[in-house]
C-alpha cells in the first residue's frame, strides 16, 4: 500500500507553492508536484511590478526567491506529472505513469498552460487516444503509436514505447533538439485533426496524415477536467467556492485555473486559503476517524 499524504498538490507556480509553504507550516505531510522552471510563464516574465515587495524584478529573479524560500522551509518538488486523479471516497488517487500515490485531500494549482483540444481528441479519449504512453504501452504492443510531445521531458517515455510497438512516430512541438532513439521516426509537422468513428484510424498532420493505432498527447498540463473526472468546470475554469472549494469533497483549486486576473499575487494568496481549507478538511476527518 502506498504512502497516504494528508494533501497533494499539483502545479508549482506561486499557488501551489503557496499552498505548499502554509501545508509545511501546519505540519501536514504532503506531496507538491511541479518542475524546475516551477512556473513557466513566470520565468519568461521581462518585468513584474504588481506583486508586493518585489517592485521591478523579472519573473527569473522572482523565481530564484521562490527557490531561497521553499529551500529554507525543505520543500521538495516531485519532477513528476500526474495524468490523472480520482475520487476514491475518503481520499483520492493520483496517477503517475505506472505509479499511484494517494492523498486525502487535493489542491490543484496547475495554471492555464494547457493546450487547446484537437479535433477529434474528447471524442476518441480512451479509445486511442491518451495522455500517458507509460501507462497504456502494454495495449500497443507490436502496434503503431503516435507521440506527440509539448516537451523535450517526454522523449524517456517514447523511448520506453518504442521498445513494446512495431512503430512509434514522434512529433514534437517544443523547439529543443530531439534526442530519441534512432528506430523512433521524428515528424516535424503540424497536428490538424484525429480521425476515426469508434476508435483512432490517422493522425491528420498539415503536410501528410499518419495511419495510427494509438496517440499519445504529451502536454505539460491537462485540462481540469480531464484530468479530474467529475470536476466542474465553468467558462473554461474550475469552479470555486471562496474557501477554494470546488463541487468534490476534499478537492481544493486555486491560481489561473480558478479564473482571472491572471495575476502572481492573486495566485499566491489563493494557494494560501487552498492549503488553510486543505488542512482543516484533513483535520476535521480525522477529528471523526478519532471519536
Amino acid at each position: 500500500m502506498s504512502e497516504r499524504y494528508d494533501i497533494a498538490i499539483v502545479g508549482s507556480g506561486p499557488a501551489g507553492l503557496s499552498a505548499a509553504l502554509n501545508a509545511k507550516i501546519r505540519k501536514k505531510s504532503f506531496i507538491i508536484f511541479g518542475n524546475d522552471d516551477l512556473s513557466g510563464k513566470l520565468v519568461k516574465a521581462h518585468e513584474i511590478n504588481n506583486y508586493l515587495g518585489f517592485y521591478g524584478m523579472s519573473g527569473k529573479a522572482i523565481k530564484e526567491e521562490f527557490e531561497k524560500h521553499i529551500k529554507a522551509m525543505d520543500i521538495r518538488i516531485t519532477n513528476e506529472r500526474v495524468n490523472n486523479i480520482y475520487a476514491m471516497g475518503s481520499y483520492y488517487a493520483l496517477m503517475v505513469n505506472d505509479k499511484m500515490y494517494e492523498a486525502t485531500s487535493v489542491i490543484l494549482a496547475t495554471g492555464i498552460q494547457y493546450g487547446k483540444l484537437f479535433p477529434g481528441e474528447e471524442r476518441l479519449l480512451g479509445k486511442g487516444v491518451g495522455y500517458c504512453a507509460t501507462c497504456d504501452a502494454p495495449l500497443y504492443k507490436d502496434k503503431v503509436v503516435t507521440i506527440i510531445a509539448d516537451s523535450k521531458n517526454e522523449e524517456e517515455e517514447a523511448n520506453f514505447i518504442s521498445t513494446i510497438a512495431s512503430k512509434v512516430y514522434y512529433i514534437p512541438t517544443y523547439k529543443d533538439e530531439v534526442e530519441v532513439d534512432s528506430a523512433i521516426e521524428v515528424v516535424k509537422d503540424t497536428p490538424v485533426e484525429i480521425v476515426g468513428e469508434d476508435k483512432v484510424e490517422k493522425l491528420v498532420l498539415k503536410n501528410r496524415e499518419i495511419e495510427t493505432d494509438g496517440l499519445f498527447i504529451l502536454r505539460d498540463s491537462i485540462s481540469p477536467g480531464q484530468l479530474v473526472p467529475g470536476l466542474k468546470i465553468q467558462d473554461n475554469h474550475v469552479e470555486v467556492d471562496r474557501s477554494m472549494k470546488t463541487n468534490l469533497k476534499g478537492c481544493f483549486a486555486a491560481g489561473d485555473i480558478v479564473g482571472k486576473p491572471y495575476q502572481y499575487i492573486k495566485s499566491a494568496g489563493e494557494g494560501n486559503i487552498a492549503a488553510l481549507s486543505a488542512v482543516s478538511y484533513v483535520d476535521a476527518l480525522k477529528k471523526e476517524a478519532a471519536k
